[in-house]
């Protein structure tokens, strides 16, 4: 049975991280004395749904969060220094603090260290979030306890509505753009202008025509997609950014 431990003090471990190519010992009160600080801990480094989505996302709403009070987010996972520090740079995950809890420890100490021998992993964490202040731990979201690997609760938007159900979430945007394109140029601006940051792929470097082509059914940059939706090229941001009031018409 996965225990909730709202209410309690995480484990007192020493995690064994590498900084800088040199053995450096960080403790549990290391990372949460004196702190508000959201934990989200997972099966294993590099592996699809950890990589793809939860990541990734908490990443994304790290100033959100920090907007929210919250000074630091932790990703935790049952693998070594090494791996921990490669997989936060094929990330490229710069607002989350990787710890690796390679002995299970801490896992151990939350009541979430659970075999996946079925899978050749060993021992792992279960998926899970939780807010921690000053090292007690306020609320936790545990995955339901079923075959699998559940991704329902522990993600970072279920966090965000708990801490602070008023704010909305960031835009996810992604923009097509070429090199020397002034209408790529102009569709950035416009972007940043209208505070949406954005992923940039770049033809013949991201992707090549035969993909934009795919999924816009257009040859021509800028395509703007927001929230999944086609927006189209510059102009049809320009009247969309109009339209939804971010710019004024």
């Amino acid at each position: 049975m996965l225990e909730n431990r709202q209410g309690q003090n995480v484990p007192q471990v020493t995690f064994r991280t590498r900084q800088d190519h040199e053995w450096v010992d960080v403790s549990s009160d290391d990372i949460f004395k004196g702190k508000n600080v959201i934990v989200f801990s997972l099966p294993g480094a590099f592996t699809p749904t950890c990589s793809s989505t939860h990541v990734p996302r908490y990443n994304q709403l790290a100033d959100v969060f920090k907007q929210q009070g919250i000074d630091n987010i932790v990703c935790v996972s049952v693998n070594d220094a090494f791996v921990m520090n490669e997989w936060k740079t094929e990330q490229k995950a710069d607002n989350i603090t990787f710890l690796p809890d390679g002995n299970g420890d801490f896992s151990r100490g939350m009541g979430m260290l659970v075999s996946k021998e079925d899978l050749g992993f060993g021992d792992r964490s279960w998926r899970y979030s939780m807010l921690v202040k000053d090292g007690v731990i306020d609320k936790m979201f545990i995955e339901p306890n079923q075959p699998g690997d559940p991704f329902e609760v522990s993600d970072a938007d279920t966090m965000l509505e708990y801490i602070a159900p008023q704010v909305s979430a960031p835009k996810n945007v992604t923009v097509f753009t070429r090199q020397g394109c002034p209408f790529c140029v102009k569709a950035k601006g416009m972007l940043r202008d209208a505070d949406l940051q954005f992923d940039e792929l770049v033809l013949n470097r991201d992707f090549r025509e035969s993909t934009i082509r795919a999924v816009s059914g257009k040859t021509t940059v800028p395509q703007i997609f927001i929230d999944g939706e086609l927006i189209g090229g510059s102009e049809e941001l320009e009247q969309y950014l109009a339209d939804t009031g971010a710019i004024a018409a």
